[in-house]
């Protein structure tokens, strides 16, 4: 016959075990989607440096929002925005690249994604900014549900 003592150390080494197992499983899912995210991230910024700004816009999931000074647009106002503000044509004014990444799963389909932007090139000054972008995994990968650059 098990004595009290007894069962209570076995449940909390399986209780234990099974908070190192979640923990893990935790850390591995976000090793995962912060590649993803990333390598997303940086074949978006090399379709911008190509002037393919429909690949870019690719990153956007369809019923993706900006925030704007008048408050969150859609999809038709963002490409817009690239389009007058930040190309010439059928090229970028400037290179793009992404840097200071950072992802944090906000459950299994969503997750932050933080990082620094920087145009740069073309005898202009650089520019550069900081963004947060809510995340969503699709059935065609991670896509930028909310953007929030400045």
């Amino acid at each position: 016959m098990y004595n009290r003592k007894g069962i209570l150390i076995l449940a909390i080494l399986l209780f234990l075990a099974f908070i190192n197992n979640a923990v893990r499983a935790q850390a591995t899912n976000t090793d995962v989607a912060t590649q993803q995210i990333t390598a997303a991230m940086d074949s978006s910024a090399n379709e911008w440096n190509k002037g393919d700004l429909e690949s870019f816009i690719n990153m956007y999931d369809p019923s993706a929002t900006m925030m704007m000074p008048s408050g969150p647009v859609g999809l038709d106002a963002i490409r817009a925005l690239y389009v007058n503000k930040y190309f010439n044509g059928k090229m970028p004014k400037q290179n793009l690249r992404y840097s200071d990444m950072k992802v944090r799963l906000l459950g299994d389909d969503y997750a932050l994604l933080t990082g620094a932007f920087t145009l740069y090139g073309n005898n202009l000054p650089d520019r550069s900014g900081r963004y947060s972008l809510v995340m969503i995994h699709t059935k065609y990968g991670w896509k930028i549900l909310h953007d929030h650059s400045g």
